[in-house]
């Protein structure tokens, strides 16, 4: 068995107290002593610190660069050659509509991409990649998975905590997905308004490997909270965001889950001429056209798209958890494919311009795969430990539209 790679900030995970755990063949932070629960709080309500080098980070340059991510990728590359707007989700497809892996591809200088890809898929990702490099002229594919460090800076205290330690540049245009580059001390950070946590303030942050334990210190010095891998899940999960192995891949039947089932993957495809014949195009376009009618309750195309990651609110008392069973009139009409206890700050009121007290609850939620036709607002049971537990359909867990803060969508 191979052994478990670290990151550069292996040893101040441990000197936090972090307990650490395999993930995607790399020793990570499971969570700090203070605990997930206070690490999801601290990222709703401050600034979360993600360590998050173990993902995969590959380099694309070369006069063809353009035209093979226009062909490996579902989204439209060459958007990203102009304008502020220097990032954007992205599938790694295969021919039948199904994800490879999801990613995040990256322009921050002029005629190089950086590829930012999962930890567990890095091996597979860049086989995928390389067996379909020729036919294009001149593309370079590099990893520098291990020559830059990635952290994530996840919060509303986010954007003021860099502004006082960026020496020169400016930070990131206040949208998704904006890119800028700044320097810290001497060290040249490549920064996107990105991240995982569903936080409409995000940075991720790029660093030379010998500039990333510097890079540490000083966004803890200025008050960021360390968090580990347990606050990403429960982050992710309140946010709807896929985890691939469990939203994307194979479901626990091991069928393939098209990209159009996961709200989320259906911004990241394009149909643009640009792209023309990229790899899943034709299946994607028959998936896309099913989702379109099932949104319109037409379901004579069902079988194109036949189930679909849809956000559950537990009403009754239980924990869902990966594997349990969705049911409605007592057939199974689905299986939840991530679930959990998940902590959210009580907030003053719900307007736009509500703040969050000093109070926090937990609720029980799921992401579940279920048949198509199941939508919002449908009354549904899961089972867990032989019970039958009230749940319902909802839009959504959580609200990211009103910065600075991330609101908890309640039942």
């Amino acid at each position: 068995m191979s052994q478990t790679r670290r990151t550069l900030f292996y040893e101040r995970h441990k000197a936090l107290g972090a307990k650490m755990m395999e993930f995607g063949g790399w020793d990570m932070p499971l969570a700090y002593p203070s605990g997930a629960v206070k690490e999801h709080l601290a990222t709703r309500k401050d600034a979360g610190l993600f360590d998050v080098s173990h993902m995969g980070r590959f380099l694309i340059r070369g006069r063809g660069a353009s035209a093979f991510l226009q062909h490996v990728l579902t989204n439209d590359a060459q958007a990203l050659d102009s304008g502020p707007i220097g990032a954007q989700y992205t599938i790694i497809a295969n021919e039948t509509g199904g994800a490879v892996d999801d990613a995040y591809l990256y322009r921050f200088v002029e005629g190089e991409y950086l590829l930012v890809v999962n930890a567990a898929n890095r091996r597979k990702d860049w086989e995928h990649l390389r067996a379909h490099l020729a036919g294009f002229d001149k593309v370079e594919l590099i990893d520098l998975t291990g020559e830059r460090v990635m952290l994530a800076l996840q919060g509303p205290k986010s954007s003021g905590l860099l502004e006082e330690i960026v020496d020169s540049g400016p930070l990131p245009a206040p949208v998704r997905n904006a890119v800028s580059i700044v320097t810290i001390g001497e060290a040249r950070i490549w920064v996107g308004r990105t991240g995982y946590t569903g936080e409409p303030v995000c940075f991720e942050l790029f660093a030379k490997r010998q500039d990333g334990l510097s890079l540490w210190d000083i966004l803890l010095e200025k008050g960021a909270s360390p968090a580990g891998l347990g606050a990403r899940d429960t982050l992710r999960l309140e946010a709807g965001l896929p985890l691939y192995g469990h939203e994307l891949g194979r479901d626990l039947e091991g069928r393939e889950i098209p990209v159009p089932a996961v709200r989320m993957t259906r911004s990241a495809v394009s149909f643009s001429p640009l792209k023309k014949d990229f790899i899943g195009r034709a299946a994607l376009e028959k998936q896309f056209a099913a989702l379109d009618k099932i949104i319109a309750n037409d379901f004579s195309s069902r079988s194109d798209l036949p189930h679909l990651i849809r956000p559950i609110a537990l009403t009754g008392r239980g924990v869902a958890r990966r594997g349990a069973g969705v049911f409605k009139g007592g057939r199974q009409i689905g299986t939840v494919t991530s679930g959990t206890m998940v902590p959210y700050w009580v907030f003053d009121d719900r307007g736009p311009r509500s703040r969050p007290t000093d109070r926090h609850k937990l609720r029980p939620i799921c992401l579940a795969l279920v048949e198509s036709d199941i939508g919002q607002g449908q009354a549904v049971h899961i089972g867990i430990r032989g019970r039958a537990v009230d749940a319902v359909v909802v839009d959504r867990h959580l609200r990211s539209d009103l910065p600075p803060y991330a609101r908890p969508v309640l039942r």
